[in-house]
Order: C-alpha cells, then structure tokens, then sequence
C-alpha cells in the first residue's frame, strides 16, 4: 500500500475526525476562557486588591541598564493562567459529569420487554396446561 492511500485511511477514520474537531473546539473555547479571564475576571479582581493590573504584576530580577531590558518574572500573567486552568478544568469536569449521568440512566434503564410470537405464547399456555396436569391429585 502507498503511502498516501495508508495517509488517506488513516485520516480518513472516525475516531481520528473526531479528535481533530474536538482539538480545534478545544482551542477556540481556550481562546474564550483566556479572553473571559483577562477581560472579564481579572479587572474587577484586581480592583478588589487595590487597583492592581495583573498583568503587570512581576518580580524585577535585574533593572534594565542603557540597551538591556530588565529581567522579571511576570507572575501576573502566571495567576491569569491558572485561573484560566481551572476554569478549563471545571467546565471539562462538569462536561464528564453530565455525560457520565447520562450514560448511567441509559445503563440503568429498563430493557424494553419483549414481545413473545404466537408459538412461543402457545408453547407457555401448552407448558403451564402440563405443570397443573402434573400438580392434580390422582384419584
């Protein structure tokens, strides 16, 4: 087999169409989180504090000096990041959730009776006549 036939086969498979969606979805709702973190979630949060831009919040290892930029560590950013962590997390644990209830409910729910044909519900009436012949006191 060629190697683009085995490609296309490849690709071509369900289970990998659907990671590559849900990688894409996973991406553009990453892209929501981090936009409602940093838009929505920090400003009021840093104004709570005192006013502070979390963004801008960093720890100067070194000032800048003539044509060299200052060394930081921006922990700021680093506080936007886990905070769009767990957001990512929660909604992906809620996610589970719901789909494992679902899944449950459908694994709980009663089997759909079954319908017997006429020669079975005939051969029941035959085998329940011969169990009262059988039971009857002989005289």
């Amino acid at each position: 087999m060629s190697i683009g036939k085995e490609f296309k086969t490849f690709v071509m498979r369900g289970n990998v169409i659907d990671m590559a969606v849900g990688i894409i979805i996973g991406a553009a709702f990453g892209r929501v989180v981090s936009s409602f973190v940093d838009n929505i979630v920090m400003p009021p949060l840093g104004m709570l504090i005192g006013g502070v831009d979390f963004s801008d919040l960093a720890i100067v290892l070194r000032e800048a000096r003539g044509e060299l930029e200052a060394v930081t560590i921006g922990y700021g950013a680093f506080v936007q990041s886990v905070v769009d962590f767990l957001i990512i997390a929660a909604a992906i644990f809620v996610a589970i959730r719901v789909m494992n209830s679902l899944k449950r409910k459908e694994e709980e729910a009663p089997p759909a009776s079954i319908v017997p044909s006429k020669e079975e519900a005939l051969l029941t009436d035959i085998r329940d006549l011969l169990q009262q012949q059988a039971n009857k006191p002989q005289l």
